[in-house]
């Protein structure tokens, strides 16, 4: 092959130029097309446009109806409510190519020319992928709002993150609807797609500490482990939840301090919310002295149930737990009426005092700390029934 044919191979498989001479002769060509066919088929051209009005009336009428629909209910974020705001922001763009696409599809006696029909594809390509992409982020964002103010989080992670979120579910929306729309016009969209991955990659990376505290604001109000005003604990930590924020939650402990975590954080703690709870169980140990008769020791569980039942509490359980020191141990255990800490130290402190009176109406002494000692002169160390000394030194032991 010679020099002359390589050069004419490579010239007929050359990829065209664009020129804006091509430009202008599609656009002459178009609407010779269009011209011509308004001519020929006129009649039925009116038909299909009268159609394509009643259906565009229809799609007005059905967006005023959802406008109402908000307006009724304006402080209210149901599901009524946010299918209505999406479609409230339905286009005119959209509502007119829906009907030129129904009517194109339904009424093909129309017969429009190449030109004119892919023309009326390409539009509603673009209109109907932008619209769903409005469309799904009213219903993300709607679901949020009414998930949020079911559970009274509305004015707490939801106000200071809606920006961010609403930004990100639309960056997201409308960079797959433009790769759509792309694609469906024959454009190689992988080079697209991989700069947005690597592009989505780098932002995650550089802010991953913020996404991850936002996540996990998301995840405390769809999950609810917790909302504002409930009191948690956690490590050493308990106090009322005061406000949960894009990246930290703000805690107000018992002793008045505010304490700030991180969402993330908080989340990957066992989290124990007392508001939950339906009581509080209070539990006593108490050490009776060791020559308290078996008599009393085996009524002593009674007596505790009837020291907690006269103050109106809840009984659990009572009875010997273990040996100690210098006492015999009883564990008695009570419910406070409700969760409410201030329930729950009125009641330890009335059936503690009531637990006193009766064991003191009883003769039952409360031991403490005691120690005996026992002592001998030499010569009567084998009749105190201690071993004798082996040397000078050897002493008898001491309890």
């Amino acid at each position: 092959m010679n020099i002359s044919n390589t050069a004419a191979i490579a010239a007929a498989t050359r990829k065209p130029i664009f020129k804006a001479d091509d430009v202008g002769h599609q656009a002459q060509s178009f609407f010779a097309a269009t011209a011509a066919w308004l001519t020929s088929h006129w009649l039925q051209i009116i038909i299909a446009t009268a159609i394509a009005t009643v259906i565009v009336v229809g799609l007005h009428a059905l967006r005023r109806w959802a406008r109402r629909l908000c307006d009724r209910n304006p402080g209210s974020v149901d599901w009524r409510v946010v299918i209505g705001r999406a479609l409230v922001r339905t286009n005119n763009f959209f509502i007119v190519m829906l009907a030129a696409k129904l009517v194109g599809d339904t009424f093909a006696f129309a017969a429009p020319p190449a030109e004119v029909a892919k023309t009326i594809n390409f539009l509603w390509t673009v209109a109907s992928v932008f619209q769903v992409a409005i469309w799904v982020r009213e219903l993300v964002l709607g679901g949020i709002e009414h998930r949020t103010s079911a559970e009274n989080y509305h004015g707490e992670a939801l106000t200071s993150a809606m920006g961010i979120i609403r930004l990100l579910v639309t960056f997201a929306l409308f960079a797959i609807a433009l790769v759509v729309v792309l694609d469906n016009l024959g454009v190689n969209v992988t080079g697209l797609v991989a700069g947005l991955g690597v592009g989505g990659i780098a932002i995650g990376l550089a802010a991953q500490g913020i996404f991850a505290d936002l996540f996990a604001a998301l995840a405390i109000i769809f999950d609810r482990p917790f909302r504002r005003g409930d009191t948690i604990a956690y490590d050493t930590t308990t106090g009322t939840v005061e406000s949960i924020g894009l990246k930290s939650t703000r805690i107000r402990s018992a002793t008045g301090e505010e304490r700030i975590i991180s969402n993330k954080n908080l989340l990957d703690k066992e989290i124990q919310n007392i508001t939950r709870r339906d009581y509080r169980r209070v539990k006593f140990t108490l050490g009776v002295v060791q020559w308290t008769p078996v008599e009393q020791l085996q009524a002593i569980p009674q007596m505790m149930k009837e020291a907690v039942e006269s103050d109106g509490r809840s009984f659990v359980r009572a009875g010997f737990m273990a040996f100690g020191a210098s006492s015999y141990d009883f564990d008695v255990e009570f419910d406070s009426p409700t969760a409410a800490f201030a329930d729950f130290f009125d009641a330890r402190h009335t059936v503690g005092i009531a637990i006193i009176k009766r064991l003191n109406d009883e003769g039952i002494a409360l031991a403490y700390p005691t120690q005996t000692e026992f002592s001998a002169p030499r010569d009567a160390v084998a009749t105190s029934g201690w071993p004798a000394p082996t040397s000078p030194a050897a002493t008898p032991p001491s309890a």
